[in-house]
């Protein structure tokens, strides 16, 4: 009987509000922002795009998205006290970490101050993430202070820059566009859930954040990417990835990027970006970047993937969700797998702030209650009694 209870189904099934910013398995497998369909958006849509409609209720028009573009484009510098924080912070640091402080930090040096100042604050964020990330990797790995302010008109494409340091070619910037779509917003998921909670108290948007990435960073969430990299990474064959998951299976060991907490029949990200792991699966000189195994564009990572995908279908009936391919795909474009999950920060910045404002404009604090299971009342000893 625990599963009834919405503790023992880590409230799964419950509503827990109201949205109008996106829907998430309503026919089984639909997902949409603002009613507009995850495949229309992938297909015609940049991330700016989806980022603007989010915040601001619609999608902008070219004026709109020609001054959206340079506004996020003046947004990605750094203060130089948090450079300093970040040339401190080691390589040895989980990454998700590092933009957990990087977003708190700025919180202090840029405080949102009246919530009239909600919009600035929250596109500040998204410009300015992918500088923070990519300053310390690259510090950090490389000894390299990267110039945060490239001529990159997407974010995707100053993610990619300040990556490599250099300008990304543009099917890599394409790919990495859509995947930024892909991870935007997901309605009320964990980290999002976080981040209302927080803003339910009427806190600075920066502390709300803070919080959703420190729920975003757990494998059971947004480290489900680079776990499903992990896995592929053991096996240098699909017949060999068949075999040592197979036997997964029969331990009930999980396999991770598989199935989902809302979907039933299909995760519609999945087929959106497994199409292009595809299409950028078996690529030629690609060099990988320090600490990165194997080879950028390796074909065999696309192979492996999908000889695990239909495994787990055949066996188990289980689907592969957004972040099973995204690992091929990010492998391709040379993205080192510590990498993966801040990607998603970069993403989801425009949801988690999006519902931020939605909760602060109709706002009532989330404070659920629980079934107790300890104790009955009883009397309280004195010290020499116990």
């Amino acid at each position: 009987m625990a599963d009834d209870k919405l503790g023992g189904a880590g409230l799964r099934g419950q509503s827990a509000g109201e949205t109008a910013l996106c829907t998430v398995g309503r026919t089984g497998a639909g997902l949409t922002y603002r009613g507009y369909g995850i495949d229309d958006l992938a297909e015609a849509a940049t991330f700016e795009e989806v980022a603007y409609l989010l915040l601001c209720g619609e999608l902008p028009d070219a004026t709109q998205l020609a001054a959206y573009r340079q506004k996020l484009k003046g947004l990605r510098g750094l203060p130089a006290p948090l450079r300093e924080i970040l040339e401190r912070i080691p390589a040895t640091a989980h990454p998700m970490d590092v933009m957990r402080t990087g977003c708190s930090t700025l919180g202090n040096l840029e405080p949102e101050g009246d919530f009239a100042n909600q919009h600035a604050a929250a596109d500040r964020l998204i410009g300015v993430l992918p500088s923070i990330i990519n300053y310390w990797y690259r510090y950090s790995h490389d000894g390299v202070r990267v110039d945060v302010d490239t001529d990159e008109d997407s974010v995707a494409g100053h993610f990619l820059a300040t990556l490599k340091g250099e300008p990304p070619n543009d099917l890599f910037r394409r790919v990495l566009d859509v995947s930024l779509i892909l991870y935007a917003e997901h309605e009320f998921n964990a980290s999002t859930f976080t981040a209302r909670v927080c803003a339910s108290t009427l806190s600075d948007i920066h502390s709300c954040v803070t919080g959703a990435i420190g729920s975003l960073r757990g494998p059971l969430h947004g480290g489900a990417n680079e776990a499903a990299m992990e896995l592929i990474d053991r096996f240098d064959s699909p017949a060999a990835a068949v075999e040592s998951v197979r036997g997964m299976l029969a331990r009930k060991e999980v396999v991770m990027g598989f199935g989902h907490a809302i979907y039933r029949e299909s995760d519609p990200r999945n087929a959106i970006i497994k199409g292009w792991a595809e299409r950028l699966a078996g690529l030629p000189g690609l060099p990988g970047l320090p600490g990165l195994p194997g080879k950028a564009g390796d074909e065999s990572v696309y192979a492996i993937s999908c000889a695990i995908e239909k495994l787990m279908w055949d066996e188990k009936r289980l689907f592969a969700n957004a972040d099973f391919f995204h690992a091929s795909a990010y492998r391709s474009m040379g993205i080192p797998t510590k990498l993966f999950t801040p990607i998603f920060v970069c993403a989801r910045i425009s949801g988690w702030t999006a519902h931020v404002m939605e909760q602060r404009a109709n706002n009532r604090i989330i404070r659920p209650s629980a079934d107790y299971i300890g104790s009955e009342p009883r009397d309280f000893p004195a010290l020499a009694e116990r």
